[in-house]
């Protein structure tokens, strides 16, 4: 445990000090950062609180996002940015480009002078939260409800990082991913758990078939993004599983029902003061720091 914790350490140091140093590369220049971010709930960061005026109940805009963590971290180390947050939750690949919840094109933020895009969208592509709603409300054995939507998804995400690049030809592009918001792993024993992990609610065979799922959403991101640098998009992918399929280190022991800090919400989300069920099993303020960490690392 020892050695794995000093490994992760490096590499966070190592990430932390490359974003340091990008800044300084500019000192001498006077022109912003131009960042835009786009994208769903997961990306918004719905069930990380601390919500944009007039989002909160809609759009959910966080600013414990991890895109909003990465601009706050670039802005603490000197940088000047301009942020662009148009994020919302419940958006589709689709919605980006359209008026949606009563806001403009998401994609209508990208100008020619954008230099990073953050990004992370496709979930609700392929029913990934009715699926999970399924998990706790009855029976998520039934993956096929995502797993054949898979194909198209990283088709249309294909071409959509192709619109990002025609309309933002210099920007790079940081995806996010989703990672694993519940282990396919009996309860963790003689640590407080959330009531999501009662009996009956995330069975073991439930639990197994929703890891591969989110492993199959993962894939299906990572090909839509490596056909997209092949067409010469400049974008990459900052998951939270490794090529392999397996759970970076930093994410392991942090899904629901796990003996870690949980990076997901739980049916705490339901009580009364919170979110409600929007906000149940997408990241919480630690989880949305976790993946501004890898989105760092991606710069």
């Amino acid at each position: 445990m020892g050695k794995m914790m000093k490994k992760l350490g490096t590499a966070l140091f190592a990430c932390a000090l490359a974003l340091a140093v990008t800044p300084a590369a500019n000192a001498g220049t006077h022109r912003s950062l131009q960042v835009v971010a786009l994208g769903d709930s997961y990306a918004a960061g719905t069930g990380a609180g601390d919500y944009e005026p007039g989002t909160d109940g809609v759009c959910y805009r966080s600013a414990n996002s991890a895109a909003a963590v990465v601009v706050s971290d670039l802005r603490s180390r000197g940088k000047k940015v301009d942020f662009a947050n148009v994020m919302c939750s419940g958006a589709a690949i689709p919605d980006l480009s359209t008026a949606f919840k009563g806001e403009a094109p998401q994609l209508d933020s990208l100008k020619t002078t954008t230099d990073l895009v953050l990004l992370t969208i496709g979930g609700n592509d392929v029913s990934f939260a009715d699926y999970a709603g399924f998990c706790i409300q009855a029976d998520c054995t039934g993956s096929r409800l995502v797993l054949d939507q898979l194909p198209s998804m990283t088709t249309e995400l294909t071409a959509l990082l192709g619109e990002i690049k025609h309309r933002s030809p210099r920007a790079r592009v940081v995806l996010g991913g989703y990672g694993r918001a519940f282990s396919p792993a009996a309860n963790a024993p003689d640590v407080p758990l959330d009531p999501i992990c009662g009996d009956g609610i995330l069975t073991l065979p439930e639990r197994a078939e929703g890891a591969e799922v989110s492993k199959g959403v993962d894939r299906a991101i990572r090909d839509g993004v490596r056909a997209a640098r092949r067409d010469g998009v400049n974008a990459v992918y900052a998951s939270a599983y490794t090529d392999g399929g397996t759970l970076r280190a930093e994410f392991e022991g942090h899904s629901a029902c796990q003996a870690g800090t949980p990076f997901y919400r739980g049916l705490d989300a339901l009580a009364p003061g919170q979110e409600g069920p929007v906000a149940v099993l997408h990241p919480g303020k630690a989880g949305q720091a976790a993946f501004a960490k890898l989105l760092e690392c991606a710069l």
